[in-house]
């Protein structure tokens, strides 16, 4: 099971940090991602981490602005999300697969067709 938490309402230019916590199992062999849905738009990847530390991967509206880390001791992953636009508001949820063979933008599509997800958090930037 895979719990996103740390949403919220912020102001443009603001920061949150989004946690992604597995139970029944160790997000050190699975790669995580995250993924955002606004309303009336198609969910996204937004960015993921792979499999034991590998690499990470960022969408291009995100980079320099998000980073994705993992803290094996708390069994968790994070999204921190910096200098926040009303762009990014929208449900954002986490998601797993223990598949290694892949890499990149192509975990996404392998996530949503095979992966394990959270419930989502709702992110608001709004002034």
């Amino acid at each position: 099971q895979l719990v996103e938490s740390g949403g919220g309402l912020v102001q443009p230019g603001g920061s949150l940090s989004l946690s992604c916590a597995a139970s029944g199992f160790s997000l050190d062999y699975y790669t995580i991602g995250w993924f955002r849905q606004a309303p009336g738009k198609e969910r996204e990847g937004v960015s993921n981490i792979k499999i034991n530390g590998g690499s990470a991967h960022y969408t291009d509206s995100v980079k320099g602005r998000f980073t994705i880390s993992r803290d094996g001791a708390r069994n968790t992953v994070y999204l921190q999300m910096n200098s926040l636009k009303p762009e990014d508001t929208a449900v954002y949820y986490c998601a797993a697969t223990d598949d290694p063979y892949y890499s990149g933008s192509a975990y996404y599509t392998l996530l949503t067709t095979e992966g394990v997800w959270g419930q989502g958090t709702q992110v608001t930037v709004s002034s």
